[in-house]
């Protein structure tokens, strides 16, 4: 498998395509991923030239695949004069390419354990310098970032939800989500994570000012822990006209 990245396809029907996958298909033609590995390893940018010379390659085609796997942003491309002079008469600098600083990781289905990380992070640090409970700041850390993605969002709850890697699935008058984006976490911390995770999509639905819908633990062989239901009225509650 190629340098720097995590390729990981479980059996698992998922409707969009993830935006790194046509990056890692790009690295499936031999030649190509051969070139990476090479540019990669190099301590220092590499030229057309040099990459062409070191695998035995024709200038034509290395320069075709060190391209195209710029434009898949798996390589950084820039400019520099080896000759070491400057002014007029220097020449133009050498197209050169280098490792990117894009990190891909492909996982069908749909993980984001960074997410995970990073709120669970946030938790730990502010109850060690506060003294709030860690699953208490882990929850409101969850639901203000639920808000805030809900404010960047312009589409409905059901298109957000199918951008986060949840799929999304109507069942009658409630949305079952096909995906749990925390899932290996979930397994071995249900309580911590699945608790997280709803308080993410409460903060969800806050955010889009989504009333028709409540966020409500469910959890299910196959889905995720949450489930979105109509909101349900006591007796005592007036229903809306």
């Amino acid at each position: 498998m190629p340098v720097g990245f995590t390729l990981v396809f479980v059996d698992h029907p998922t409707e969009a395509p993830h935006p790194d996958v046509s990056a890692v298909a790009a690295l499936d033609e031999p030649t190509r991923r051969r070139l990476y590995e090479h540019v990669v390893r190099r301590p220092s940018p590499v030229s057309r030239d040099e990459a062409a010379e070191a695998l035995g390659l024709a200038r034509q085609t290395a320069a075709f695949h060190l391209d195209r796997l710029a434009a898949e942003s798996l390589l950084d491309v820039v400019y520099e004069r080896r000759s070491g002079r400057t002014g007029p008469g220097a020449g133009r600098p050498a197209k050169l390419y280098k490792r990117s600083t894009k990190q891909v990781t492909v996982s069908l289905p749909e993980r984001h354990y960074e997410l995970a990380g990073r709120l669970l992070a946030q938790a730990l640090e502010e109850s060690e310098a506060t003294g709030e409970p860690v699953r208490s700041v882990l929850h409101r850390k969850a639901r203000e970032l639920g808000t805030q993605l809900a404010g960047q969002s312009r589409t409905g709850v059901f298109d957000l939800l199918e951008r986060y890697g949840f799929e999304p699935r109507h069942d009658g008058d409630a949305v079952v989500l096909g995906n749990c984006p925390f899932h290996a976490l979930a397994r071995e911390h249900t309580q911590t994570v699945c608790g997280m995770n709803l308080h993410l999509l409460h903060g969800v639905l806050q955010g889009l000012d989504e009333g028709g819908f409540q966020a409500c633990l469910a959890p299910r062989q196959g889905h995720c822990c949450v489930r979105l239901e109509p909101p349900r009225y006591s007796p005592e509650t007036p229903t809306p006209s």
